[in-house]
């Protein structure tokens, strides 16, 4: 078969497919780039970075010198360099700015960061419940239920965004934690340690779930401790994805009272449970805010087994999955859904191990005073925010540099949020709510402002026709 013909037509064919290609045969490929791409990147400095290691800002950018784009591209990527810089949480500002380099096509960039006040010793004050609401509703605001104490954090220690925290608790719960963590301890920056331990006591003590109500014994003698230390490796080969790998030793004991309560709170009638636990997590980020995300998208899936050892205590496993997209309508108008589920084996588990819905984040809004027991269990949220107004403003009357440039954002919302959860064992929680379908909500307004600081006001519904309003307040330091 001939493709082209022959004769003369081919010798046609060919010579003018010649003088297409010459353009770009009589060239290097660099010259085709500089017509496609005429802004070169030249230098790139930093400003503002007194404690931070330029190697830490470099990590998180994907410019480099010598990069070429057109306008467009150079605008789109230096925001996106600025989104993960911020999202390290070392400083409070970031600016991408350009100036000319030492030609008309190359474009210096300078980085100018404000950076975070890294020290940050504080007196602590806060509710020994699962959050304000509970407290609030069905604790009968008793003052006597809070935790005092200090908590120590001293962050960028040594200028490669590693952190010390110390904490030290008193009142309801005692409680003394220390971690350190160094995000990068190679040359290549990707691999990161984490090491840790803590110690708690309890004298009322939460010894189980009732009617999705959490159930305390009261006394004044200590009815449960609790130690654990761990080892936390992570890998971050690229921009976006994380790898972990946490080894944890923890030993439990609690007192006779607690045992004879409830049996299955360490199973077996148990008063101690020791055991070793590995957990393998892999988690993909890409938001353009870690703390109060507008745009991008985040999932991951984690798979933890509880004993490792024929000596351990307890022997349970769990699959965890989640998934959220975060979709910008307008400059104004932003919405987001996403969906988690959990497995968990066996079926027949201790008090201690069978979490359900209504710990952290993990619960259907409406439901934010039950405590929902159960093995598995799917949960799916969508929201619909409205930006109503955003700004920076500087306060040079301030006298602290870390503190006197004040962002604050104030957005509207509305969410509709499903789950369900599987209890296989109804019976030893009396649950109401479990195997059936839990529908929630409702409408709140977010204050966003420094130091990750975000405080949420809502009015959530259920499906059990009760109706409330609610108050969080969530803080990174």
């Amino acid at each position: 078969m001939k493709l082209f013909g022959s004769g003369r037509y081919t010798n046609t064919l060919l010579f003018f497919l010649v003088l297409l290609l010459s353009p770009v045969v009589g060239h290097g490929q660099s010259e085709v780039d500089s017509l496609l791409y005429p802004l070169k990147v030249g230098q790139i400095y930093f400003e503002g970075n007194e404690r931070t290691r330029p190697s830490i800002i470099r990590r998180e950018m994907a410019i480099a010198t010598g990069d070429r784009f057109d306008s467009l591209g150079l605008a789109h990527a230096l925001e996106i360099d600025q989104r993960k810089i911020i999202n390290t949480n070392l400083f409070v500002t970031v600016d991408m700015l350009t100036n000319p380099g030492q030609d008309s096509t190359t474009i210096d960039i300078t980085v100018v960061m404000k950076e975070r006040w890294y020290f940050i010793f504080l007196p602590i004050f806060q509710l020994a419940d699962r959050n304000f609401n509970e407290w609030w509703y069905d604790r009968n605001r008793d003052i006597r239920r809070t935790i005092y104490g200090s908590y120590f954090s001293y962050g960028n220690l040594t200028g490669r965004a590693d952190k010390l925290k110390l904490l030290a608790e008193f009142g309801f719960i005692p409680k003394f934690d220390v971690t350190y963590s160094l995000p990068y301890i190679d040359k290549a920056q990707k691999t990161g340690i984490t090491v840790g331990a803590s110690y708690s006591i309890n004298k009322t003590t939460a010894y189980r779930t009732w009617n999705d109500k959490l159930s305390y014994f009261n006394s004044e003698d200590i009815n449960k401790r609790r130690f654990y230390t761990f080892i936390n490796l992570t890998r971050r080969n690229k921009f976006y994805s994380y790898h972990s790998l946490d080894l944890r030793w923890s030993n439990t004991s609690i007192s006779d009272t607690i045992a004879r309560l409830n049996p299955n709170y360490l199973d077996r009638n148990n008063n101690q449970q020791r055991y070793f636990q590995l957990t393998y997590s892999f988690a993909f980020d890409k938001r353009d805010n870690v703390q109060y995300p507008l745009r991008g998208q985040s999932w991951g899936v984690q798979f933890s087994k509880i004993g490792l050892l024929p000596s351990d205590q307890v022997n349970t496993a769990y699959l965890y999955g989640s998934y959220r997209k975060y979709i910008p309508l307008s400059p104004r108008w932003f919405a987001n859904t996403g969906v988690k589920a959990r497995l968990s084996f066996p079926k027949s588990q201790p008090y201690l191990q069978r979490t359900g819905l209504g710990y952290r984040n993990d619960l259907v809004r409406g439901y934010e005073l039950y405590v929902i027991d159960g093995q598995d269990y799917g949960l799916w949220k969508n929201e619909i925010k409205f930006k109503l107004f955003s700004w920076r403003k500087q306060f040079d009357w301030i006298p602290i540099r870390q503190f006197n440039t004040i962002p604050i954002a104030v957005y509207l919302n509305t969410f509709a949020d499903a789950g369900y959860i599987r209890n296989t064992k109804p019976e030893l929680s009396n649950t109401q709510l479990g195997n059936q379908l839990l529908l929630g909500t409702g409408t709140g307004v977010d204050i966003v402002t420094f130091y990750n600081i975000v405080a949420k006001f809502t009015y959530s519904y259920n499906r059990q026709r009760e109706g409330r309003f609610f108050f969080n307040l969530t803080r990174d330091f």
